[in-house]
């Protein structure tokens, strides 16, 4: 099948991204063109939040990006439509949460997928999600705990400092059903810079809570959870999460414990989590939070490597094949997704 075959039979879907100030025109041209023009199966539709005022050479190119997709897609799949490219600019910088919840408003289809501004989408993440979204939304569900169809769909992440050839640690998390379900009411049970959702379902939940501090995609999961929504995490890393030593830091220190703990109160308030869940949870995330950065950063990549290996002997969904001019051997190189440390 070649790519005007797939897009033929793979329902549209929206790209959703938003970028404030804190953005270098680096990281957004290089976020857009792998979520776009690099992808096997490219979306539809991009919708980018500005959140508040951004850098000027980012400015210009946001205005510019709708004529910058056509020369794209016209030198490289003349054969496929251009996405259409809308542009949300808030005259103010009102947080992430707040970013989304407006974008979900301009998106024309059901079917959104998320993309951080400061991260990379290999070639393949679209063409692997997408399908398999689709074909687990229409076929009925073989969990025994339910017939839903899939409503969040996320993969694993690669962790790059700068150089997207030097990649970093893997993080994965587990495939769906009951070992998920544990999960989630420990750490969050999707990377947020990897999902695909359904945009119904995201706005019968409320959307994305905008009181929840830098924890709006927890939050968000916890709703969809108590609501029943059904969830799926594929093995593969599709997404190269950017980190460095600043974002090690940025998880420690007293403002982000008590953002922690108001986020613990919440589940446990919310019927999430069980009294003994939230008094595990807050003693482990108090040592987390107040260690010297250092001490952080290596029991962050011991803990990951040991879920790893956990998920790694537990059953997977099937990896679909990969197919396009992209598709050889990709490179299996990832602080929207902290809350999930």
């Amino acid at each position: 099948m070649d790519q005007t075959e797939r897009r033929e039979t793979t329902p549209p879907f929206t790209l959703l991204m938003a970028v404030y100030g804190g953005n270098s025109l680096r990281e957004v041209e290089r976020s857009v063109q792998s979520s776009t023009i690099e992808q096997t199966l490219p979306p539809s539709q991009v919708v980018i939040v500005r959140d508040g005022v951004v850098q000027d050479p980012v400015q210009r190119y946001l205005d510019t990006l709708q004529s910058t997709m056509s020369v794209w897609f016209t030198a490289e799949h003349p054969d496929m439509p251009v996405p259409e490219v809308t542009i949300v600019p808030l005259d103010e910088n009102g947080g992430l949460a707040h970013a989304l919840n407006v974008g979900l408003r301009y998106c024309a289809y059901d079917i959104v997928a998320r993309a951080d501004s400061d991260d990379v989408s290999l070639p393949h993440r679209f063409a692997t999600l997408i399908p398999l979204f689709v074909r687990r939304s229409n076929a009925a569900h073989t969990n025994a705990q339910s017939r839903r169809p899939i409503d969040v769909m996320g993969s694993a992440i690669r962790e790059f400092s700068d150089d997207e050839d030097e990649p970093g640690q893997i993080r994965m998390l587990p495939a769906e059903g009951s070992d998920l379900e544990r999960y989630a009411r420990m750490q969050s049970p999707v990377h947020h810079p990897s999902v695909v959702f359904r945009k119904s379902a995201v706005l019968d939940a409320g959307g994305y809570p905008e009181d929840s501090g830098r924890f709006e995609d927890y939050m968000l999961w916890e709703r969809l959870m108590l609501a029943h929504a059904q969830f799926l995490n594929v093995p593969q890393a599709l997404v190269l999460y950017r980190t460095n030593e600043a974002a090690y830091e940025r998880r420690g220190g007293g403002e982000m414990f008590r953002e922690e703990l108001r986020l613990q109160w919440r589940f446990v308030r919310d019927g999430f989590t069980t009294p003994w869940q939230f008094l595990r949870n807050v003693f482990i995330r108090a040592i987390y939070r107040v260690i010297p950065t250092p001490l952080r950063k290596r029991m962050y990549r011991s803990m990951t490597s040991r879920h790893n290996t956990e998920i790694a002997a537990s059953p997977q969904p099937p990896q679909p094949p990969k197919r396009g001019r992209h598709s050889a051997a990709p490179r299996t190189h990832a602080d929207d997704a902290q809350s999930a440390q």
